[in-house]
């Protein structure tokens, strides 16, 4: 039988390249999904960004053939055909109207039709949906990096020495690891663990490669009136001061400190330090507009007062830093600090700025690889978020563009990344972080 898949209108939304994906296999696009991306074209998102090149490339495609009777992908690739609806396949029982109920009635047609059928969505109902009916049914995971979150790097790793070895680092400091040791990445933090009697010796260091020694992680004291609490902030101080690195991201619960840790380093490296001496000449903090629940639909208003409660949480954590209102207000108008949702960065190009983006989990890959090729000469890009609290309903933990940028990252020494695990806003909000 001809090994036929079809595409729900989820992945032509996540993914405008999936008919290239699945090799020889037919694609058949049913009608009722044409329609459904058609809706969603006038949206002014990525997911409206989707839906017009899928249908520019299907566009394309249709002036080499007919979808009537299907049109070749191309070499070494199936071919790709319309499949109209049938009401007479519709199963007993199930919602006549519902779009993917009418996908499922298309799939059990070509079945019948004698074609091998999967259907592929990221739709965890539909894919139960098929399942019930004998359908197969497959998840589109092509951006997924990792199989669960509990398998995301973190940034960190434990090495069990001798003794007298920790002893030679805090003297010498000339310590190197080797290959057999472990695979460890550029920018990897290290707890060198004694294995002596008492177990009770052990030092905090900072990886580059295997032909260079490991070095003391930097501490830092009153930066900006913010001091590490933890060694995981410590950790990230480090990263956020070390000019070589410009790419870091923080990933933690609520209450972890991460975007309050990063705006501290950003106001010490902007209004502090000149950039003669290393410094950067102005801050930029932007975060998606993804509402958390039910979207409280349009805002009135002027354009700043449209983008107030999107950029609130930013305002919260520099005033807090600032502890003067006005002062803050002065620098914004200066243009030293610009806080600005990301709908706008496409078409710039920013130089030498310390910029942040919040809340990054809500990404998708290709909306974040948007933003990163906007960095300029000399920019850094820090990205902060909890990878367990997304937004977006099309992206998960596993595939969202944080996920993504910190396994695709890790291995270049520009780059750097640390999981923080200890709260540090209150106790009732670290308590609520485990609990609920």
């Amino acid at each position: 039988m001809n090994k036929t898949v079809i595409l729900d209108t989820n992945v032509y939304l996540t993914d405008v390249g999936c008919i290239m994906g699945f090799g020889r296999a037919d694609i058949a696009i049913p009608t009722v999904i044409l329609d459904e991306i058609d809706k969603h074209k006038h949206r002014q998102d990525v997911v409206g960004l989707n839906a017009r090149l899928t249908n520019r490339a299907l566009d394309s495609l249709r002036t080499k053939g007919s979808f009537f009777i299907g049109v070749p992908i191309g070499s070494g690739k199936g071919k790709i055909f319309a499949a109209s609806y049938d009401p007479r396949y519709m199963p007993a029982g199930m919602n006549s109207e519902d779009s993917d109920n009418k996908i499922i009635a298309t799939a059990l047609k070509l079945r019948f039709e004698g074609r091998s059928v999967v259907v592929v969505s990221r739709d965890i109902n539909m894919r139960l949906k098929c399942d019930s009916l004998g359908l197969a049914a497959i998840d589109y995971d092509t951006h997924q990096v990792i199989e669960s979150v509990d398998k995301l790097f973190d940034g960190t790793a434990e090495v069990e020495v001798a003794d007298k070895v920790i002893d030679k680092f805090y003297e010498e400091g000339d310590l190197y690891l080797t290959r057999d040791q472990g695979n460890f990445y550029p920018n990897q933090f290290m707890v060198l663990a004694g294995k002596g009697e008492d177990n009770k010796k052990s030092a905090i260091c900072k990886f580059t490669n295997f032909e260079t020694p490991l070095r003391k992680v930097n501490k830092f004291k009153n930066v900006w009136g913010f001091e590490p609490r933890n060694k995981e902030q410590q950790y990230s101080m480090d990263l956020l001061f070390d000019k070589d690195v410009h790419i870091v991201s923080l990933v933690g619960q609520a209450g972890t400190g991460k975007t309050l840790l990063a705006t501290a380093c950003g106001l010490e490296q902007v209004l502090n330090t000149s950039s003669n001496s290393g410094g950067y000449n102005k801050l930029i903090i932007t975060r998606p507009v993804q509402p958390m629940g039910k979207d409280i639909g349009f805002l009135p208003g002027t354009l700043e007062e449209k983008m107030m409660p999107w950029i609130a949480p930013i305002r919260d954590n520099l005033e807090h830093l600032f502890g003067d209102r006005t002062a803050l207000d002065m620098q914004i108008e200066q243009g030293t600090i610009e806080i600005e949702a990301m709908t706008y960065i496409r078409g710039r190009s920013i130089s030498n700025a310390f910029m942040i983006v919040d809340e990054a989990q809500n990404l998708t890959p290709h909306e974040l690889k948007t933003i990163i090729t906007r960095v300029g000469h000399d920019t850094k890009l820090v990205l902060t978020g909890d990878v367990q609290q997304i937004d977006n309903s099309y992206v998960d933990a596993e595939s969202n563009g944080l996920t993504y940028a910190i396994e695709k990252f890790k291995e270049y020494q520009i780059s750097g990344h640390i999981t923080l695990k200890k709260g540090e806003r209150s106790k009732l909000a670290t308590l609520a972080s485990e609990i609920l």
